[in-house]
């Protein structure tokens, strides 16, 4: 199967502001999270080669809810609330949290997470928070170095290399540009691993 493929296939099918109105807990989801600054929207959109699939703003924090897109009858990609950058109120905060944790910890049909990281401002306390989370549940986790644009290649890579002998055994990591569209391939490649799509033939569905 022709990497990708299956990602353009997503279709936004719901936002949910509590656990409680996510879809039934079956199928296979796989997560996107990261700080409000850190790119997701802009990643996810690249990742499913679509220009406005996810909410892209200047303003980071935009992502107040969990937002769910479907690829098919039974996979899923989920776009977890940002979090630590965005000026709301504390409450609100504290509601990400909360959900965050509960959705990481609960869901049994979450097979993998993405985590997306500032190639700048890596590991902030937020990483460190999800990594943690992550690892009690036991639940897989890839590393975008995000906005890997900003730094030279030889930077870059010096920089992955830091991150990543002080990631847990098992948690991989990659360099990776919205804006340059680099580390696409390799992002599909694990999500194929995750969605279990190896051998499958994706057809492609015209506009």
């Amino acid at each position: 199967m022709k990497s990708g493929k299956l990602y353009r296939k997503a279709s936004y099918l719901i936002s949910a502001h509590n656990i409680s109105q996510l879809p039934e807990d079956k199928g296979i989801e796989i997560a996107f999270a990261g700080r409000s600054n850190a790119g997701k929207s802009s990643a996810i959109n690249v990742i499913t080669g679509q220009n406005s699939l996810a909410r892209t703003s200047k303003t980071p924090g935009r992502t107040q809810n969990i937002n769910l897109f479907q690829l098919d009858e039974r996979r899923y990609l989920v776009d977890l609330p940002g979090y630590g950058f965005a000026k709301v109120p504390l409450a609100i905060k504290e509601h990400w949290q909360k959900t965050l944790e509960r959705y990481l910890h609960t869901r049994k049909s979450l097979r993998g997470l993405i985590l997306m990281m500032d190639i700048r401002h890596p590991l902030t306390e937020f990483d460190q928070h999800m990594l943690s989370w992550c690892q009690l549940s036991q639940m897989p986790v890839h590393v975008l170095l995000t906005k890997a644009d900003k730094f030279s290649h030889g930077k870059g890579c010096a920089v992955l290399q830091k991150v990543r002998h002080q990631l847990s055994e098992g948690t991989t990591i990659q360099l990776f540009s919205a804006l340059k569209r680099l580390g696409v391939t390799e992002v599909h490649q694990h999500l194929d691993q995750w969605f279990e799509v190896e051998g499958e033939i994706v057809l492609e569905v015209s506009p």
